[in-house]
Order: structure tokens, then C-alpha cells, then sequence
């Protein structure tokens, strides 16, 4: 089992505009294995696929498909080799039906008519859909109608249909559900026994210690090491990607919270939410966590103005606000970090200094003009307070690592110098090093005052930085639990809406 190689790339180096990039990179993977490809964002993992199925050609080295040498220079040309890959970046057409992304490119017609065929198209969509255990998805569903999690199993049902021998999964599971999870690591199991090899390309350990057989880790473009999962350890591995110890995974929460500055008091919006009640403390991290589609975004959109709600009061400091427009919630003190850091977070052909200075406009501004003294000041001071690695201002943030990004998108917030910050899933597709590094900017900001509301899929980052944690199902809260109380199995079960535990929230007087 596992023993012949279906890619081989030896010795790659890929530089760009001088910038060595990868530099003399091994990596093999074999037949009917799950091999997982680690290293914090920046370390080449991107690179080195795109360099194996010729969307960047390399610079030196050799890849082999089943033994013999190849040199694809168009993905096409890799996924007739039976290698296919499903990027972080969702490749879905979002005015285009279900089943058109499903065959883009490889349409079904009529004989020679021209004529589609589309029957078939939608039987075989709803095949390979059902094959992932998803039957919520109907063919003819816009796919930007879609939440991201659907759209992500699309992409993995449409990489299934080619008949892949070899799948590239880049972070499949950063926007999916529980049950979705589970269905696709059920998916990758059958694959796996049917002898179809897998690179699979996450943060999350758990992952990686349940589902792979071997590990490779990059650390500066560089090969550090292969190992059996079943040898290594989440300490041995988090070493080779950092180059050191990390340390305790969370940073410890030491400071008092002090006092309710923001409550939230019967909030809802047909369809989505109802009768949603919290408070926020001075200083408090307040988890929350539910399973997806439990309404946890939408609440917060509600708040911040980017939904509208249908009834409910919002208060800072004692003080109802009228929140029409996001505009109303920023010049209130209130920021938030939106979970699509590439579409609704940044401005991706945008400098640095351009990103940061967008929210800031007030503080960088003299008589109505931008003063560009202020503006260095603000956006230099904010780059090195979160260590943002960049060759400088205005380096194009397309081009920064994810990590780096989501620095961005922090400091962009940090700039008004936010009473209330609202984080959604601010660790997606960031890794360990990098989330480490976010988790401490939350601790600051607490230890300075601002409260903080976070949402996180991931119940170990819940549980880990959360002072109190409240839990949500279909539209509901369904329960509040404090730190010392919450564990795993708890959470699940007001996710899942078991018995409400809690259901009052012990930071409110009785």
C-alpha cells in the first residue's frame, strides 16, 4: 500500500521578480495515500501546486507522472493527467446555475447538434453531489446564492466528477459545517481505499492527525522534512514549520473584564434570527459559536448595518444606537472583521497604505485633504504594532500571504480605535504561527478596554480564547456558558439544539 510514487517533483526552484520563492523543494506522493502538504502561510505551498500543474512553469527541477516526465504548461493539461485540484479561492461562477459550474468547459451536447444536453448534465450533477452525502444543493440553484460552504462542495463534487487520480485540497474544510466535514473526510476515506492519492493542504492539525498518512513541511520555500503521521506529534510539527517552539498554542487571559459597555436586547430579522439577547463586558472576549446557517454572521451584520433587522435595540455604554448603515457603527466605535477577508475585507489591488487608510480617512485627513505625514505615520506605526511582513506600504495586498492579509484587515480596524470590535472567523486559512500572533492583538485590545465578539467554527479557538461563550442554533441562542464551564461536548450540544444549556445568560443580573 502506498508504494509507487504518482508525483515526483525533484529539486524545484520557482523565483519571482528575483524573489526565490521555492528553493530545491523534494515532494512525492503515492499512490492511494493522503499526504499532507504544511507550512505557514508564505512557505510555498501554493506555489509549489501551481508550479506541479503548470499555471507557473519552474525555474529548475523535474516532475514525474507515474514515472515519466511531464512539463504541463496549462491546468487543463494536468487534469487530463488525472490531476485535480480545488483551490482555496473558490473557483465558482456566481451567475451561473449549479450544474453550468459543474461542467464548465465539458459541456454535454446532442451527437454533433450542439444542442445541450441539459438532462443529463443536471443527473450527473445531483450524482456526484449525492456521492458527498449533499442533497440540499439543486442543480439549478444560482451558485452565488450559495453559502460559501455549498459553494466549497461544489468545487469538491465538480474535482470528483473528472475521475481524479490525484486531488489537490487546498484548506476544503475553512468554510464548511460539521456534517459537511464529516461527509467530506467520509468522501476522502472512499477515495482513498478506491486508490485515488490526495494533497491535502490545511491549518487545522486535528485534520491532518485524522485523516493523512504522511506530512511535508515547508518552511521558507524550503523542504524541511517528510514524516508518517502515525511517528510525529503537533509539537514536532508545529517546530519544523515555525523553526522554534510556539509555546502554549493560546495565550494565557490574565486581566479582569470590567463592566457591560454594549447589550444587545431582543434583536431579530425575519427568516434569519429572533429574540437575540447578550451583553458584552469592558474588555471581554465573548466566543460565539453554533454550527453553520445558526444565523451567528447574520446577527452580527444586523448589528454593524450591513443587514437590515426588523426589530431590537443595540446600546454602547448605556446609549441606544441607530445603526441604518455601517458608516452609523464605525463613527459609533464599533469594527468589524469580516469573515471573507478577499471580498468584503480588503481592496486586493490596493496598496497597504491605500487598505488601512480607507476606514481611517477622519485621522489621516487635515482640512479635508489626506495629509500624507499623517498617513505614513498611521499606516507604518499599525504595519509594525502587527508585524505585517511586507516589503513595505505599498506593496500590493493580492500579493501578501493569508496571514498577512487578515494583518491588514486588523489594522485597518485598529485605526479608529474601536470600543466594540466584531471578529468573524479571524483565523481562517491563517496558520499556527500567524494565528498565535492574532490571538495576542486580541488580548492587547481587551487589556486596553475594547470588547470583543468573536465567531469561530473551530470549538478548540473558542474554548481557547474565549472569556464566555455563547452558542446559537437556527436563528436562536440557545445557550451562554463561562470559560471555566464550557468544554467540547456542551457546545455541540446547544449547537445542535439539545437541551438549551444556560439559556440564561449568567452575565446578566437575575
Amino acid at each position: 500500500m502506498h508504494s509507487t510514487p504518482i508525483v515526483e517533483m525533484k529539486q524545484i526552484d520557482k523565483s519571482f521578480a528575483g524573489n526565490k520563492v521555492l528553493k530545491n523543494v523534494d515532494f512525492e506522493v503515492r499512490s492511494g495515500e493522503v499526504h499532507a502538504l504544511m507550512g505557514e502561510n508564505g512557505a510555498g505551498k501554493s506555489t509549489l501546486i501551481k508550479v506541479l500543474t503548470g499555471i507557473h512553469p519552474r525555474d529548475h527541477g523535474v516532475i514525474k507522472v507515474d514515472g515519466a516526465e511531464v512539463d504541463f504548461t496549462n491546468p487543463k493539461q494536468a487534469e487530463e493527467m488525472g490531476i485535480s485540484v480545488i483551490h482555496q479561492e473558490l473557483n465558482i461562477i456566481p451567475y451561473l446555475t449549479v450544474a453550468q459550474n459543474m461542467f464548465l468547459g465539458k459541456e454535454l451536447v446532442y451527437g454533433k447538434t450542439g444542442i445541450l444536453h441539459k438532462k443529463e448534465m443536471h443527473q450527473r450533477t445531483k450524482e456526484s453531489l449525492k456521492e458527498l452525502g449533499v442533497t440540499t444543493i439543486h442543480p439549478n440553484d444560482i451558485a452565488g446564492d450559495l453559502s460559501v460552504g455549498k459553494q466549497q462542495m461544489v468545487e469538491i463534487a465538480r474535482a470528483l466528477s473528472t475521475k481524479a487520480r490525484l486531488i489537490v485540497m487546498d484548506e476544503p474544510t475553512a468554510a464548511l459545517t460539521d456534517r459537511e466535514i464529516y461527509n467530506l473526510f467520509r468522501v476522502v476515506t472512499e477515495l482513498k481505499k478506491q486508490g485515488v492519492s490526495i494533497i491535502y493542504i490545511s491549518h487545522r492539525m486535528e485534520e491532518i492527525f485524522h485523516l493523512c498518512d504522511r506530512i511535508t513541511i515547508l518552511r521558507d520555500g524550503q523542504f524541511v522534512g517528510c514524516e508518517n503521521i502515525a511517528d510525529t506529534s503537533f509539537e514536532a510539527i508545529v517546530k519544523m514549520m515555525v523553526g522554534r517552539e510556539l509555546g502554549e498554542r493560546f495565550p494565557e487571559r490574565t486581566h479582569a473584564v470590567g463592566d457591560v459597555i454594549f447589550e444587545v436586547e431582543n434583536l431579530k430579522r425575519d427568516g434569519l434570527f429572533q429574540d437575540v439577547s447578550f451583553n458584552v463586558k469592558e474588555g471581554e472576549i465573548l466566543g460565539i459559536a453554533g454550527l453553520m446557517g445558526a444565523g451567528r454572521s447574520e446577527v452580527m451584520e444586523a448589528i454593524f448595518g450591513f443587514q437590515k433587522k426588523d426589530g431590537g435595540t443595540v446600546k454602547l455604554l448605556g446609549k441606544e444606537l441607530h445603526i441604518k448603515h455601517p458608516r452609523d457603527a464605525v463613527r459609533a466605535g464599533i469594527g468589524f472583521i469580516t469573515e471573507d477577508r478577499k471580498a468584503k475585507g480588503l481592496v486586493l489591488g490596493a496598496s497597504i497604505r491605500e487598505n488601512i487608510a480607507l476606514t481611517n480617512l477622519r485621522a489621516v485627513s487635515k482640512n479635508g485633504f489626506i495629509s500624507d505625514a499623517k498617513e505614513k505615520n498611521l499606516v507604518m506605526d499599525l504595519i509594525q504594532k502587527l508585524q505585517v511582513r511586507t516589503t513595505g506600504k505599498e506593496q500590493q495586498v493580492k500579493s501578501l500571504s493569508g496571514g498577512n492579509q487578515q494583518k491588514v484587515v486588523i489594522a485597518k480596524w485598529l485605526g479608529i480605535h474601536p470600543r466594540v470590535l466584531i471578529l468573524d472567523e479571524p483565523t481562517r486559512g491563517v496558520d499556527v504561527g500567524a494565528k498565535k500572533e492574532i490571538y495576542t492583538i486580541m488580548n492587547e485590545l481587551t487589556q486596553s478596554g475594547v470588547a470583543i465578539m468573536m465567531i469561530s467554527s473551530e470549538l478548540p479557538e473558542v474554548l481557547g480564547v474565549s472569556d464566555r461563550i455563547m452558542v446559537m442554533h437556527e436563528g436562536k441562542v440557545t445557550g451562554f456558558l463561562n470559560r471555566d464551564e464550557a468544554d467540547q461536548e456542551k457546545i455541540m450540544t446547544a449547537a445542535t439544539g439539545g437541551n438549551k444549556h444556560e439559556a440564561a445568560d449568567p452575565a446578566q443580573p437575575h
